[in-house]
């Protein structure tokens, strides 16, 4: 019975895992293909690698995303982190129901809705569509996930701590900075780095807070595929598979570095 189940399992997670990660190792292997028709294996090369840095529109294209992500997700930090501040430490204040729906609204709501109402409202204030209105559109969007996160450790954080510092003097404000902010930093760096990479693979906002001259990445990779799958596309998405993954592996080793801090401190409190 166990070894069945034993079996199961295995079966189980294999099909999963062939399930999410088969097509990105495909594409991964093809960008390394040394034919220029994607779907012809012709060996081992690094030759669309090489005519990726060629491509100036691809790398124009990368460095907006780049930017925008880095941007919009800076911004939906700050914000996610005070609005998650304000949900778990100031009670049950007035307007906290609507202020609480207006924050996770875009964890619920479709892309292609959040995307037309933001357009709407660059149009009725008569603002030029472009790189800052792509930032804004971001961090709209992912500021919801960084409250999530954040308010997540909050619930469970010692105020313990805040209260002592506060007994010997030290003002909210330095209490927050000094004892609470580093506390809940490797939280923050996983809200950051997830409203990063969502940012940096949006194409539904970005297609509709757009304007000339700020096309983002996965714009120009979807309207470079309708006329045909180029060997570049495959390259540079690699390297945003690469880039993401790497920024996943900094996010997880930071959070395991503030979880065993907090154990030591807790083992330290104890003795």
């Amino acid at each position: 019975m166990r070894r069945g189940a034993s079996l199961f399992n295995i079966v189980s997670i294999a099909i999963g895992l062939a399930f999410l990660y088969l097509p990105i190792s495909i594409l991964v292997i093809y960008s390394f293909n040394a034919s220029r028709l994607v779907t012809v294996w012709a060996g081992w090369s690094l030759i669309w690698y090489r005519e990726l840095l060629n491509d100036t529109a691809i790398l124009q294209a990368a460095w907006i995303s780049l930017r925008v992500a880095a941007l919009s997700a800076t911004a939906a930090t700050i914000l996610g982190t005070l609005a998650a501040v304000a949900l778990v430490r100031l009670g049950s204040f007035r307007g906290r129901l609507l202020f609480s729906g207006m924050v996770y609204a875009p964890l619920v709501m479709p892309e292609v809705i959040t995307g037309l109402s933001l357009l709407l409202l660059f149009v009725a204030f008569n603002v030029d569509r472009g790189f800052w209105t792509i930032a804004i559109a971001h961090t709209t969007l992912t500021m919801c996930f960084v409250t999530v996160i954040v308010q997540s450790r909050l619930i469970g954080f010692d105020r313990s701590l805040e209260e002592a510092a506060m007994d010997l003097g030290c003002p909210p404000l330095k209490t927050f900075l000094t004892i609470t902010l580093p506390l809940i930093a490797p939280a923050i760096a996983a809200g950051w780095m997830l409203a990063f990479t969502l940012s940096l693979d949006d194409l539904v906002i970005a297609s509709f807070t757009t304007g000339p001259g700020a096309t983002t990445l996965p714009i120009r990779i979807y309207s470079e595929v309708r006329l045909g799958v180029k060997p570049e596309i495959n390259a540079v998405c690699t390297i945003m598979i690469a880039v993401v993954a790497a920024g996943t592996v900094v996010a997880s080793l930071i959070t395991k570095g503030g979880a065993a801090r907090r154990q030591r401190e807790a083992l330290g409190a104890q003795v």
